[in-house]
């Protein structure tokens, strides 16, 4: 072994030494508490939700294709009247073209392509409720696949900040109040971790049927979404 390699050695040895003295040294935290609290408040849900959709099946790929594209570009002409940006938003969903097997006597009962079907949507999003509910009277070539409501960014962080300071509040307090009756006077923040989110029941599922052959206005109610924040972490009891 040459000087140089026992000298590196030697250092690694050295570092490898301090650092097991450094963490044998350092003391287990004591009189730590960790704790949560949390707030929520309750928000109307301003932004519709709604997906219309076709399928359309045959024997030929391209025809159905067609059919397809046919129905989705009377539905686009119909919604961009009404489109308005932030009041009522349109854009394509899911367009999709797959095959159909079936077993073929024929061919010694081999799988074959039996024929195609297809899905396009059609989504529709905004703060106008009542225009877009009226859309699906206006347009028959699809149907509708789903509806809901959602939360808009902007509502969301009109309260966040308001329901993160309660829940700030919170923790505080009962970090003071548990350190009272373990016999301290005072804490201090060690760490903290702050998250906020807005909970909501899924969307809507309609009957794509029921609702082809209706020629009045989708019936809605937005509801309500709970914007909750929760604060987690330590704190020294002195």
């Amino acid at each position: 072994m040459t000087l140089r390699m026992l000298s590196m050695a030697a250092l690694v040895a050295a570092v490898g030494s301090m650092a097991g003295t450094s963490h044998a040294q350092m003391p287990a935290p004591q009189d730590v508490l960790s704790l949560s609290a949390s707030a929520s408040t309750e928000v109307t849900r301003d932004v519709m939700n709604l997906v219309l959709s076709t399928t359309r099946e045959g024997s030929d790929a391209q025809a159905v294709q067609a059919e397809l594209s046919k129905a989705l570009q009377a539905a686009l002409a119909e919604a961009r009247k009404l489109a308005r940006p932030g009041q009522v938003d349109v854009s394509t969903g899911n367009f999709s073209l797959f095959p159909r097997y079936a077993q073929n006597p024929q061919r010694g009962g081999k799988a074959g392509i039996t024929g195609w079907q297809g899905t396009a949507e059609l989504h529709v999003d905004g703060r106008d409720a009542q225009a877009i509910s009226q859309l699906v009277a206006r347009i028959d070539t699809l149907s509708v696949a789903r509806v809901g409501f959602s939360l808009s960014r902007e509502a969301r962080e009109q309260v966040e900040e308001q329901v993160t300071a309660e829940a700030i509040t919170r923790f505080r307090g009962r970090a003071e109040a548990y350190a009272r009756q373990f016999g301290f006077k005072s804490v201090s923040v060690r760490e903290v971790q702050v998250n906020s989110n807005d909970q909501m029941p899924p969307m809507m599922m309609k009957d794509m049927r029921s609702m082809a052959a209706s020629a009045e206005a989708l019936p809605v109610e937005a509801g309500k979404a709970t914007v909750t924040a929760t604060v987690n972490g330590s704190v020294q009891m002195k």
